[in-house]
């Protein structure tokens, strides 16, 4: 059993609840994302708001394009009422989830942007992750790896060469995610 089955063995396979479903649905082809940028306008955060909106709309072409080079297919799971709560059934390449890559670009450049405005997107963002594993259409690493993707699209818009402050968060998230890709054997 690889690392990714194991993980994947360990979440629930009832139904998920409304919250996780919804987070799923609404994130797809990014849409979440436009009426919390207007949500980020209205609060005063328009900047913030426009940047996350152009990482997002950058990184999700770059995962599709992923996704087509590195085809990977998606968890046996069609039978799970885990599966079944979603109105979609993708049958696309599982890696990296599209979801992840844009939520995380979003999240990013807003981030850096303004950091209050990160605190109030990071619990989207992760509840976006967490319902492609909870709703079992992605692997683990598929989710890990959106993730890192739409983190480093945020940090390539930013210009992590030109901000002290992108290229300290450059430096945070490669520390975060070096052990998960290491061999801890």
């Amino acid at each position: 059993m690889t690392e990714d089955e194991e993980l994947e063995s360990e979440l629930p396979t009832g139904r998920p609840s409304r919250i996780v479903i919804a987070a799923s649905v609404t994130a797809r082809g990014g849409a979440l994302w436009v009426p919390v940028a207007g949500l980020l306008a209205v609060a005063g955060k328009g900047t913030a708001a426009k940047k996350g909106l152009l990482a997002a709309a950058v990184a999700m072409p770059i995962g599709h394009l992923i996704s087509v080079v590195v085809h990977r297919r998606r968890p046996q799971a069609a039978n799970l009422p885990a599966r079944q709560a979603l109105p979609e059934h993708p049958d696309s390449s599982s890696f990296p989830s599209k979801h992840a890559v844009t939520a995380a670009a979003f999240g990013t450049a807003t981030a850096l942007e303004d950091r209050e405005a990160g605190v109030f997107v990071a619990p989207l963002v992760l509840l976006v992750a967490y319902s492609r594993l909870r709703t079992r259409v992605h692997w683990p690493s598929d989710v890990l790896g959106g993730l890192v993707i739409g983190a480093l699209v945020a940090l390539a818009q930013a210009g992590i060469g030109r901000s002290a402050k992108a290229r300290a968060t450059a430096c945070r998230l490669a520390a975060m995610v070096r052990p998960v890709f290491s061999d801890h054997s």
